[in-house]
């Protein structure tokens, strides 16, 4: 399988952080990177060994790459990927896709048309500890599912509170940061969301911008004609001593994950049923980013699919503008 060659759309702390380790240990290599900021771009170039750096999207898209990563801030990625697919270039898009489900809709078909991975970066989904939650759940072992909570209260790192917290600004907020995050493992594990409720609050003294910075959610889903399953959520940026979890119970046991929902997570998932609880063994040494960057290696040479696909984004994306409308609305919005 021949490596992909890479343009980084956006001088990001993710990318720079995360992502282009994971190109490089998946095999890839990183041509170069575009910002808008010309300055920028070059910086980040030199920073991280890159051949090139431009501030000129079309000359970037012209660049000899198969495959583009998109982590500029979320109103830019519409139009990026768009502008990517009609290249003919492979698009692994940061979460979410878009700031609107239409134009993520029209994004996923664009990719379909023209025979090209689209795929969300949505790092959980490939995690072994929710594939194996997925596993149990799908062969039956806590049977028919009643609900599920998440725990995804985190406290955000100083270097990160800037863009997303700015009222103005657009795709910011606790809700398209982390609660997309959320619905990328929940809608997999339970089925279609339905319908969304949601209160969202700004906490922390030192957010200054504006944005609500924590959310519960309450999301409705349903599954071939089964019972109604409901999800719930808390995320927030303000929570520095907790640990996140998953929590799912059905009829014939309940499965936790703790440590469940980080960037780093070491995990552990304990299930209990009528003959006690135990610990299910799983192996969290493999980094999530390069999971996901085999998988969409995987898929542009026909061999896998994306942990995350576009209409896995796409729906992940629906459930938090439901709740970004509920939040604002106080109603119950339903998913169409």
């Amino acid at each position: 399988m021949s490596a992909l060659k890479w343009g980084l759309i956006g001088a990001s702390d993710i990318a720079a952080t995360r992502v282009i380790d994971a190109i490089r240990s998946s095999g890839g290599t990183v041509t170069g990177v575009f910002s808008g900021s010309s300055a920028r771009a070059a910086d980040f170039a030199a920073t991280h060994g890159l051949g090139r750096a431009t501030s000129n999207l079309e000359e970037l898209l012209a660049w000899d790459v198969d495959a583009v990563y998109i982590s500029s801030t979320n109103d830019k990625h519409f139009d990026q990927a768009t502008r990517a697919l009609r290249a003919g270039k492979h698009v692994l898009c940061e979460k979410p896709l878009a700031l609107d489900a239409g134009e993520a809709e029209a994004m996923v078909q664009l990719a379909e048309d023209t025979g090209l991975v689209l795929a969300a970066n949505h790092h959980l989904p490939g995690s072994p500890l929710h594939a194996k939650v997925r596993e149990l759940v799908n062969d039956g072992v806590i049977g028919t599912v009643l609900s599920a909570k998440i725990a995804h209260a985190v406290l955000l790192p100083e270097r990160l509170r800037g863009w997303r917290l700015g009222q103005g600004t657009p795709g910011s907020g606790v809700i398209l940061d982390i609660t997309c995050h959320d619905a990328s493992v929940l809608n997999p594990l339970l089925g279609t969301p339905v319908a969304v409720s949601a209160v969202a609050v700004q906490q922390a003294a030192w957010n200054t911008g504006g944005q609500e910075d924590a959310a519960m959610t309450v999301i409705r889903y349903e599954n071939n004609g089964q019972s109604p399953v409901l999800a719930q959520t808390h995320d927030s940026f303000t929570v520095g001593f907790a640990m996140t979890s998953l929590e799912v119970h059905g009829t014939k046991g309940t499965v936790q994950v703790f440590d469940a929902m980080t960037q780093d997570t070491q995990g552990e998932i304990v299930l209990t049923t009528e003959s006690g609880a135990r610990t299910i063994d799983v192996d969290c040494s493999e980094d999530l980013y390069l999971i996901g960057l085999r998988a969409f290696t995987a898929a542009v040479h026909g061999t896998g699919v994306p942990t995350a696909t576009g209409r896995d984004g796409l729906m992940a994306l629906k459930v938090a503008l439901a709740a970004q409308e509920s939040a604002t609305s106080g109603r119950t919005v339903h998913i169409n």
